[in-house]
This record gives structure tokens, C-alpha cells and sequence, in this order.
């Protein structure tokens, strides 16, 4: 299973996929993603339905040769749209030092896109 911002998940079956996939980086997370998937990321600036290229791809596979980046693949790119701006459930954070009376309770609600990938170009 796949551990997603607030929800589990379960991963993609790798075995026997087509299409091409790539992988990506974003948010200091690397993703892999095919055309029509959905994905959370790290906040990025945008509209809902405004259009987002992400150019930070280490590795685009699956039809014809295997292009792997060093560290990243020149000219390929990931095209997507903006579904929804939103924020994660909200993480609780207690601290306690005992025999000391102090004891501190706070949240923290994390700010995440949520994307559409529209396409893969391989330049």
C-alpha cells in the first residue's frame, strides 16, 4: 500500500502495464504517474482547471527505449491540470516531558494540489 497525504491507498499494479509512464519529482517526492492519473502533491500555485508542466522528470518508459535522466531527462516534460487546491487531515502534535509540568498540543493541517497528468512529451 501506498501512503498518500491522509489516506491510504493501494499502489498501481506494475506487472503488464502499456502506455508510457514517467517518473517525476515534485515537492521533494518522486512519483511515478501515467497519462489520465490522479495525484497529491505539495502545494503548487494555480487555479483550479489552469494547466501545470512539470519538467523535474528522472525517467520516461514504456513505449519503444527506457530514457533515464542524469540526474534528469533533457526536454521531457509532464503536462497536467489542476483539480484541486486543499489541505490534509489535520496532524496532531503532543509533547510531554514528564515530572515537569509541561505539556504542549498543537495541529498542523498540511496544504496539498491535487492534479490530473493530461500528458507525457519526450523532447
Amino acid at each position: 500500500m501506498v501512503r498518500s497525504p491522509g489516506v491510504w491507498m493501494h499502489a498501481p499494479v506494475l506487472k503488464g502495464t502499456t502506455g508510457m509512464y514517467a517518473v517525476i519529482v515534485a515537492g521533494g517526492k518522486q512519483h511515478r504517474v501515467r497519462q489520465g492519473d490522479m495525484l497529491r502533491i505539495e502545494k503548487v500555485e494555480g487555479d483550479v482547471g489552469a494547466s501545470l508542466s512539470l519538467d523535474r522528470v528522472l525517467m520516461v518508459a514504456g513505449e519503444g527505449e527506457t530514457k533515464v535522466g542524469c540526474p534528469v531527462v533533457e526536454g521531457a516534460r509532464v503536462e497536467a491540470e489542476v483539480v484541486r487546491q486543499g489541505r490534509a487531515r489535520k496532524v496532531l502534535v503532543f509533547k510531554k516531558k514528564r515530572r515537569k509540568n509541561y505539556r504542549r498540543f498543537y495541529g498542523h493541517r498540511q496544504p496539498f494540489t491535487q492534479i490530473r497528468v493530461t500528458g507525457i512529451v519526450v523532447g
